[in-house]
């Protein structure tokens, strides 16, 4: 069974960073698109960043443009999202997830299509 764990969140103070890990076991994930997505309270979740296999290409959300990095190492099967330059609106729970399909693209990822498999989340809090 695949499973997705995130860590790294924490509190920072706004203008901080962080470094987000996803760590995934019963799947090799090298030969997946793999994506990030956040949910602030009271609002839907969405797409902050999509890294297709082997890291050749990858797309962002307008709003994490320039401050955002996402990242993998397949040899330890995780993907990584570096936070910088982090403000009050980036609080939220956030969550990588693995689409079902070797096909699915960074597009496909960004528009939430074909993902399976979410993990449980990590929080990240900025404060002013």
């Amino acid at each position: 069974q695949v499973q997705l764990v995130e860590f790294g969140g924490g509190s920072v103070q706004a203008g901080g960073s962080l470094r987000l890990s996803c760590a995934a076991s019963g799947r090799t994930l090298s030969d997946y698109t793999m994506g990030w997505f956040r949910q602030a309270p009271g609002k839907e979740r969405e797409s902050v960043a999509a890294i297709s296999t082997r890291g050749v290409s990858t797309s962002y959300s307008d709003s994490v443009k320039g401050r955002f990095i996402i990242s993998r190492d397949d040899a330890k099967n995780t993907v990584y999202l570096r936070l910088s330059s982090l403000r009050p609106e980036d609080t939220a729970v956030y969550y990588c997830a693995a689409p079902s399909t070797q096909v699915a693209g960074p597009g496909d990822v960004m528009m939430m299509r074909y993902l399976e498999v979410w993990g449980q989340g990590t929080l990240v809090t900025v404060s002013s």
